[in-house]
């Protein structure tokens, strides 16, 4: 970690105000690895005990005191625990993981505390311990309801645990999320409505519904399995809109909805661009400063990382985003989602005038992907449908 010093010296930006401040715990560890899986994870077949959970623990506290000097004074807005299975993690060394945060840094009094639980880690009353240790919103990433489209994706739970685990974060929380996935080998639309509709059936909060898509590295990478052509997949986006929204759940951004008030706070920060510190093996991390904006990655091999923590240096690799990309970085989050970005954030979050895009701007305009007044700039219908164009007309014109 460089002395502060280093971040405080003069540079090509002039940020007046610095964006809202998040956390993210990532715990590398999962029972299985999951065919489709691109995060840095890594199995366990046997759990986490108590002995491993401890190190990790000490590890993310000695990780974020070292930290501290990059973000002195600032408030943490909302936590996320992230994996890999962060509900690996025993109740009581998440109560004391949390006591050490909040001895070190300061949390908003409303502090939105996120941790991803899976149905296959789920023991009836774990769910309530995870409330009472602080955690605020449960995350259950059940992907799917179907037997078999559960072993095509390699996870380690069923139908019947997957329901259980809702069943008690539906009574232990209120709010939590239910994640999905569409798009599956071999699914139909009538799978993936049935898959909806059971969801549906908790009143969940929050829902979450991804795409299955082949990620390099993995093991569908090496062995493609064969996955719905993209009219039925867009097909299927269709139907998951009109299921939720039937539910009350509104489409905030391209994979997720929410009924009123219970939007994910720690991901609107991460699309609306404002700064993260990410601890733990692999985290990524954003952080602004006067000059400059910088992102980090911790090393990632958790062995590796705990030996690095313990010695006041997890920190793998650091650079300073260059000024002609924050442009880009900015759009490519910020079109996620559906009510778009306030133009005064763009030029606090990137230091950049509004200008540098209008080229961009008025081309989107033109094609009728984006809507945009004198104070706010978002994707229309046909911009969210065809987000990966809007995004790209913003790579092309952002140097």
């Amino acid at each position: 970690m460089q002395d502060i010093q280093h971040y405080m010296r003069p540079g090509a930006l002039q940020l007046t105000s610095l964006p809202p401040l998040s956390l993210y715990i990532h715990l590398p560890w999962c029972l299985r690895k999951c065919p489709y899986c691109d995060f840095n994870s890594h199995e366990l077949s046997n759990g986490l005990d108590d002995d491993l959970g401890q190190r990790y623990v000490q590890a993310l506290v000695r990780d974020l005191e070292s930290s501290l000097p990059m973000v002195w004074g600032r408030t943490v807005q909302t936590i996320f625990i992230g994996g890999g299975t962060p509900s690996l993690l025993s109740p009581h060394l998440l109560d004391q993981l949390l006591a050490d945060v909040r001895a070190r840094i300061r949390l908003a009094p409303d502090c939105e505390i996120t941790l991803e639980a899976n149905p296959g880690t789920f023991e009836r009353d774990r769910f309530r311990a995870f409330r009472q240790a602080g955690v605020t919103r449960l995350s259950v990433g059940v992907q799917s309801f179907n037997d078999d489209f559960l072993r095509v994706l390699g996870r380690v739970h069923n139908k019947a645990q997957a329901l259980a685990a809702l069943e008690e974060a539906a009574q232990a929380f209120d709010t939590f999320n239910i994640d999905l996935m569409y798009a599956l080998p071999g699914q139909t639309r009538e799978q993936l409505k049935a898959d909806v509709n059971q969801a549906l059936q908790f009143s969940p909060p929050h829902l979450s519904v991804y795409h299955l898509t082949i990620e390099p590295n993995t093991y569908f990478a090496k062995f493609p399995p064969v996955l719905p052509d993209e009219d039925i997949a867009y097909d299927m986006l269709d139907d998951i809109t009109a299921l939720t929204g039937q539910s009350g759940l509104q489409r905030y951004e391209v994979s997720a909805y929410a009924r009123a008030g219970h939007q994910c706070q720690h991901n609107l920060n991460y699309w609306q661009f404002g700064d993260y510190l990410g601890i733990g093996a692999g985290a990524h991390g954003k952080l602004s400063f006067a000059h400059r904006v910088v992102r980090q990655v911790r090393l990632r091999d958790p062995m590796r990382y705990l030996q690095g923590a313990e010695a006041g240096n997890a920190v793998a690799q650091e650079d300073e985003v260059a000024r002609e990309d924050l442009a880009f970085e900015f759009m490519l989050n910020a079109l996620r989602l559906r009510e778009g970005f306030a133009v005064q954030d763009f030029v606090d979050r990137t230091g950049l005038a509004l200008t540098r895009l209008e080229g961009a701007l008025q081309q989107a305009e033109s094609q009728g992907l984006i809507e945009r007044d004198w104070k706010r700039i978002r994707p229309t219908d046909k911009g969210f449908d065809f987000l990966s164009d809007l995004q790209g007309l913003f790579l092309s014109n952002s140097d």
